[in-house]
This record gives structure tokens, sequence and C-alpha cells, in this order.
């Protein structure tokens, strides 16, 4: 029994390291962009996609993780739910991961504001039609949620009535579909461009540690619960994980493999004007 408990502690201590160390990967991945951006002072080669919809998705992202952990109402409807492991996977790093990728992500995204920033005039703040219209659609797609628990909520604790975790799982899905489309933008800019320039592999190295180890303490999490409820009840950061690695890859053979020797003699305007070209 005591070998069990020791194992036991073990495996949550690994989680705990996990997942402040997921936390400390994926909160840096968010600064080289910024910063490269700063240093070039302009934005060429970031799509405005990418942290536009970064915004949107970490705005549910927080509201996911902060109503998992904090709001009691959401964890009771949680836990009926999911009976056999009535406790949310959401852990505090989790949360403190969202709000301050949030705070980044809008930094970013203001940098496509030129004077905000002091830089120098770009083409392209606008985002594509697509882009727009998953923004616009998601938010579309909450406020119905909303409306249908206020107008069909009855508040007993019912697993099959609408109730106010429904919003917070709809916020969760709107996260995942915006990670889902988020890269592909930036991914056709950089094949059509055949260049990784401006596009910071810092982020995405940084990303895809901070992927595996956030999928490895959810895994851990729900091993201890003895229920395998903890991964769809927590889709969320599962899917987030999965989808994000499965993109950085794509990024990495972009930067390391495809594009590796960039064509030298091409000045920042004369890519950008290629660039714009490609994309009309």
């Amino acid at each position: 029994m005591s070998e069990v408990s020791g194992w036991e502690g073990l495996a949550r201590a690994v989680s705990d390291l996990f997942g402040w160390a997921y936390f400390l990967a994926w909160s840096l991945s968010f600064y080289p962009q910024p910063l490269l951006n700063f240093r070039r002072k302009h934005t060429l080669g970031l799509t405005v996609d990418f942290p536009l919809l970064n915004v949107l998705g970490f705005v549910c992202y927080t509201l996911s993780t902060g109503a998992f952990l904090l709001n009691s109402t959401v964890r009771r409807q949680y836990a009926i739910r999911n009976p056999s492991a009535p406790t949310p996977t959401v852990r505090p790093n989790d949360f403190a991961f969202a709000v301050h990728a949030l705070i980044l992500c809008a930094i970013t995204y203001s940098q496509f504001w030129s004077r905000l920033w002091g830089f120098k005039a770009m083409p392209g703040k606008r985002a594509n039609r697509v882009t727009q219209g998953i923004f616009c659609g998601s938010i579309a797609g909450m406020v119905l949620v909303g409306l249908l628990v206020v107008a069909l909520d009855q508040d007993r604790g019912l697993p099959q009535s609408w109730a106010e975790i429904d919003i917070i799982y709809a916020a969760s899905y709107v996260k995942l579909v915006v990670t889902c489309f988020k890269y592909i933008p930036q991914v056709l800019s950089n094949y059509r461009a055949k260049s990784t320039k401006g596009w910071a592999i810092g982020q995405i190295l940084l990303d895809l540690t901070g992927g595996i180890l956030s999928v490895s303490q959810l895994v851990i999490d729900s091993a201890l619960q003895g229920d395998w409820s903890g991964l769809t009840g927590n889709f969320a950061k599962f899917g987030l994980g999965n989808i994000s690695m499965i993109f950085d890859f794509i990024f990495i053979l972009q930067h390391y493999i495809l594009y590796k020797d960039v064509p030298k003699g091409k000045g920042d305007e004369e890519q950008q004007g290629e660039r714009q070209q490609l994309l009309r």
C-alpha cells in the first residue's frame, strides 16, 4: 500500500513539474515574435490573422480555465456530468498561462498598428475573409449558446439540461477551432514566399516543448484519477496541445529544411512586394 502511495506521490510531483515547465515554455513562446517585430521595426513576414485569432482564442481559454478552476457552479455541474472523475483537471498553471498569453497576444496584434510602435507603415492589417468569418462566427456561436442557457436552464443540476458549463464548453471549442485555423494563413504565407523570414522560429520550438509537457501532464492527471474522462472533460487542453504540435512540426520543416537557404540580396521591401502580389 505504501509502495502504491509512493508511486502516486511521485506521479503527482512529476505532474506538477510538467505543469509549471509547460507554463514556462508556452509563456516564453509568446516573446520571440513581438521582440523580433520590435527589433525590425515592422511586422513583415507575420500575417495579421495569427495574432488576431490568438487574442480571441486566449480570451476563450482564459474564460474556460478560470471557470473550471474558480467558479463553484461550473465545478459542481462538471462533477454531475463526470461522476467517475468529478474534479476538473484544470490546474492553476493553466489559468496563469492563459492570462499571460492573452496579454502577449494583444501586444503582438497591436504591433500591426504601426503608429503605436513607431514602425514602418506596412500593408496587410486586414485579416482575410475566412479569418473574419471564423472570428465573427465564433462570437455568434457563444452568444447563441448563452441565449439557450438563459432560456432553457432549469438550474437543477441535471446533466442533460442546459447550464452555465455549456457556455464554458463553447468557449473551449472556440479555442480549439481558432487553434486549428490560426496557423494556416502563416503556413500558406511562408509557402508562397518560400521563406520564414519575419516568423520567429523560437516561438515554435518553445511551443512544441510546451505542447509535449502539457499533454503529458493531462495524461498523468487522468491516470491518477483512474478515469480517462479527464481527457474529454478538459478537451480544450488536450486538443490544444496536439493540434499545436502538428503545426509546430510543419513550421520546423519549413524553417530548417524546405526554406533553409533564403535567397540573399532581397530587402524586406522587395520581399513584401512579392508577398502582396502572391496574396492577391
